[in-house]
């Protein structure tokens, strides 16, 4: 496969008409950063999780030929699916194309990727003596195919264009360990939690260090953003995750010099507590008004936080709850627009296209670039 990673410079076409001077010209650091830093810019930066993958057709010939992780774990297939959904859609930042469960691989545990399912674990971590058993790696030896790639994306992208790298939250990874498989009410995770707090406190222990030591390493290899991935943080009181989880995700969050994105879904009632535990940016999912999340967290960035179902729906739907999104934000420095959650596989990719434009088309005249 001949693999290009040549994204162009130049004037910004887009499919609203949006046309302005080549970024690089204006900026020495991604747009992401500087919003990130609620500092002004240009237009508001705009990105998608899971905009690289399922949607496009582009990732799914890739995909017949390379099952998930050889693409993951293959620097050159690693980066070009990385880099499509940038070309594709002019987004302000390319997501690193991973698995949340990619570092625990690296801790000897062994993950199955189940089409429909999710991923599985056929040897839960449910003791004492599991956990003992699980190692810390050293990122450079482990993960070594991953940071080429973010070195391959970062070489490939614009000044203006950020590199997010991620890894997922000490909780969500854990609920996948304990209960081998996705899961809605989380019933295993918290009879551990609450039952066998030394066990539970000793796996997230392990499973943060080994958080702190891969994200570090992607931002030596050159991702400008990372993102803690706690997705299914919701399922917990304010209370439960203020014991529980919070002391470990802020050691991944506190472990980069770079800024930090805070996400998880079902948290409206986590935002401030998600904010004490760390992060210049807090992810708001769609069930709270991005306006009414902010107000909770005055003092940081948001992103987000369009419903991803309304990318299904008609264009017109789409665009008047995109420039919902962007009223309530109202110009304010430090709005960087994404989803509540990630890309649906059946979303049209022109959909994502149009919404990448009209939210930068739209914003630029609301947010006063810097003097």
């Amino acid at each position: 496969m001949e693999l290009s990673f040549a994204l162009g410079t130049g004037i910004r076409p887009s499919p609203t008409g949006f046309r302005s001077k080549e970024p690089s010209d204006l900026v020495s650091e991604p747009l992401l950063v500087r919003a990130a830093r609620r500092e002004e810019v240009e237009w508001t930066p705009v990105w998608f999780m899971r905009q690289a993958g399922r949607s496009l057709p582009e990732y799914r010939a890739i995909r017949a030929k390379h099952a998930f992780f050889e693409v993951a774990h293959t620097p050159e297939l690693c980066a070009e699916v990385t880099l499509q959904p940038v070309r594709r859609h002019n987004v302000d930042a390319a997501v690193m194309f991973a698995d949340i469960m990619t570092p625990v691989l690296g801790m000897g545990i062994d993950v199955r990727l189940v089409e429909g399912v999710g991923p599985v674990i056929d040897e839960p971590i449910r003791t004492l003596a599991d956990v003992e058993r699980l190692r810390v790696p050293d990122p450079e030896e482990a993960f070594a195919p991953v940071l080429e790639a973010v070195r391959l994306v970062r070489a490939a992208l614009r000044p203006d264009q950020a590199v997010v790298g991620f890894c997922g939250g000490p909780f969500t990874v854990a609920g996948y360990l304990v209960e081998g498989k996705p899961s809605r009410e989380f019933a295993l995770t918290k009879s551990l939690m609450l039952g066998e707090p030394e066990v539970w406190h000793a796996l997230l222990e392990k499973l943060s260090a080994t958080f702190a030591a891969y994200v570090a390493a992607k931002v030596r290899a050159g991702a400008d953003v990372i993102q803690l991935f706690d997705s299914w943080v919701g399922a917990l009181s304010p209370a439960q995750y203020r014991d529980y989880v919070a002391p470990h995700s802020a050691r991944v969050l506190a472990a980069v010099d770079v800024p930090t994105i805070h996400f998880g879904t079902g948290t409206a009632t986590l935002l401030e507590e998600m904010a004490a535990a760390g992060g210049d940016v807090i992810g708001l999912d769609w069930r709270i008004p991005l306006d009414v999340g902010w107000a909770k967290v005055p003092d940081r960035a948001v992103q987000g936080n369009l419903d991803p179902a309304v990318l299904l729906a008609p264009w017109g739907v789409v665009e008047a709850e995109a420039l919902d999104i962007l009223a309530r934000a109202a110009g304010r420095p430090g709005h960087i627009f994404n989803l509540g959650h990630g890309v649906f596989p059946s979303v049209d990719p022109d959909t994502l296209t149009r919404l990448a434009a009209l939210v930068q088309e739209r914003s630029a005249s609301r947010v006063r670039p810097p003097s």
